[in-house]
């Protein structure tokens, strides 16, 4: 190799500098690197809106129900509660063991079938004592009476010959004084087995209550114990051993505002809707409207009774009402339809309702009118069988894909 020194020199320039080369790349690297991270922000963003597409908003919806139709009208509409006006919970009316409980949940029992029995050991052997005692007592008023009849035919033999001097004075009135004082003795003796009888009746009654019967007709609801249960009518809550409800009794409580009361009439129409049947509508009428007013719910309670009895109707299930009012020449019937309020919500200032419609939300502008209870009147802007959103969600959007949230009670 030569030692030329132009040529190291010419070698020398030919080397590249790694650190100046560094020194010059690095400001020309870093927006790459912020472009790259900004493209995969914006490919996430993308994915997830994507994604979200697909999500269905989950939601509750009512029906828009006409305000008037058919040959009634609608004059308001409340919501309530079927309840039944007869029913008992079947307690001991003496403290006991349970020995046997024959009945279940829902189980149809006939008036005067046993429910339960208790242990009557205890009861019965009263009932033997007491039943003894009355013998005794019975027997003393036999022993009472025969004593008395012969004293008052000694006192009669004594009286007959004092006269002559046969006898003293004395004993004669002796002979009187025994006869009163065996008189006392048969009243005594007669009014103790009066008491011993009464002890033998109520010894009966225990006995009879060992055996615990239904007092109506009806259906087990709940039952609330079991064989070696000690219960008694001094426990807290009545030791409770079934509650039995008459089905013929269901009716519907409802409350009516106050501020509407005036238009519910004894005798006056009623539809009942189950909401568990939400297509049934059951004829009723109003039975009473009772005098007195809820001030924290500013409610006035209405008895409503069922024209048709169906094994469907369970108590407390929820059911709607609408008091209907016929028509008349002169009147004519109430506009639009009615929704819950909650499905009214403003939007940029308007009322609007969302119509559910091919698995969309769909806003829609509406006119409101008069209040009916939880209900509001729609004059325009809806028909009747509108499936709408009973509380629309805040961030709820028109056109927002959602999901009927189904009813547990159907």
């Amino acid at each position: 190799m030569s030692d030329d020194p132009s040529g190291r020199d010419l070698l020398h320039e030919l080397r590249i500098d790694r650190a100046a080369r560094d020194d010059d790349e690095s400001p020309r690297r870093w927006p790459w690197i912020v472009g790259a991270v900004i493209v995969l922000l914006i490919l996430a963003g993308g994915v997830a809106a994507f994604a979200l597409r697909g999500h269905a908003a989950t939601v509750t919806t009512s029906t828009a129900v006409a305000a008037a139709s058919g040959s009634d009208a609608a004059v308001l509409q409340a919501t309530g509660y079927v309840v039944a006006r007869r029913q008992a919970t079947i307690s001991a009316q003496i403290i006991g063991t349970l020995t046997s409980v024959s009945v279940e949940e829902g189980e149809h029992l006939k008036a005067g079938q046993v429910l339960a029995r208790l242990d009557d050991t205890q009861y019965v052997a009263q009932l033997d004592a007491a039943q003894a005692q009355d013998a005794a007592a019975r027997a003393q008023i036999v022993k009472a009476r025969a004593t008395l009849k012969q004293d008052q035919a000694d006192a009669a033999r004594m009286n007959a010959v004092v006269a002559r001097g046969y006898v003293s004075k004395q004993a004669a009135q002796q002979a009187d004084t025994q006869v009163a004082t065996d008189q006392a003795l048969l009243d005594a003796a007669i009014k103790q087995a009066a008491a011993a009888a009464a002890d033998v009746k109520l010894a009966k009654v225990n006995v009879g209550y060992t055996v615990i019967q239904a007092p109506f007709a009806g259906v087990v609801t709940v039952k609330d114990a079991e064989v070696g249960q000690i219960v008694s009518p001094y426990t807290v809550g009545g030791g409770g051993i079934a509650t039995v409800v008459d089905m013929n009794s269901l009716e519907v409580d409802v409350d009516v505002n106050e501020t509407y009361i005036s238009r519910v009439v004894p005798d006056m129409p009623v539809q009942a809707v189950l909401d568990a049947y939400p297509d049934w509508k059951i004829p009723a009428h109003v039975i009473a409207i009772i005098p007195s007013a809820d001030k924290s719910k500013a409610t006035v309670k209405v008895r409503i009774a069922l024209d048709q009895k169906d094994p469907r109707v369970i108590p407390q299930m929820g059911v709607r009402v609408s008091f209907l009012e016929k028509k008349d020449a002169n009147r004519k019937p109430l506009p639009g339809v009615l929704v819950p309020k909650s499905a009214i919500v403003q939007r940029d200032g308007k009322d609007v309702v969302f119509v559910v419609k091919g698995g969309r939300a769909e806003r829609t502008a509406v006119t409101t009118g008069a209040d009916f209870s939880d209900l509001k009147q729609v004059t325009q802007g809806l028909n009747a069988g509108a499936e709408v959103v009973t509380t629309p969600a805040e961030d709820l959007k028109g056109g927002e894909k959602v999901q009927v949230k189904a009813s547990g009670g159907q």
